[in-house]
């Protein structure tokens, strides 16, 4: 598929919610599979997952931990960002976040849902 015709996929993650964190990631890391671009995009308390050792807690059933379904995610080349007003908003001037993610603009995600050609949230 060429890139003028390549679809794309956006799934938002705004829970910290363990039961919530898997199903965008495996979505993406599909996407993927199906030569289709995926970003997922992290918001509100969505963040706190990522903050280091927290992803690594979570593991449900036989899956992998949500850290290293991150990880295979943006080893596929998912694109997972991350909302720099919703740092703001949990009163997070400095603090650190897992190494991959990449911290943007609240307009983005804007730009990423008149992109996109399917938006899930989560």
């Amino acid at each position: 598929m060429s890139k003028l015709e390549e679809k794309f996929l956006l799934y938002v993650q705004t829970s910290d919610d363990p039961s919530r964190q898997y199903s965008p990631l495996v979505l993406a890391q599909t996407a993927k599979a199906m030569d289709l671009k995926a970003v997922v995009y992290y918001l509100g308390n969505g963040l706190k997952i990522l903050r280091p050792g927290e992803a690594q807690k979570i593991k449900l059933g036989d899956f992998p931990s949500v850290q290293e379904m991150i990880e295979k995610s943006l080893n596929m080349g998912v694109e997972i960002l991350v909302c720099e007003a919703s740092k703001r908003m949990l009163g997070w001037e400095q603090v650190d976040l897992i190494s991959g993610p990449k911290i943007v603009g609240a307009a983005t995600l804007n730009d990423l849902v008149l992109e996109a050609d399917g938006t899930l949230w989560f």
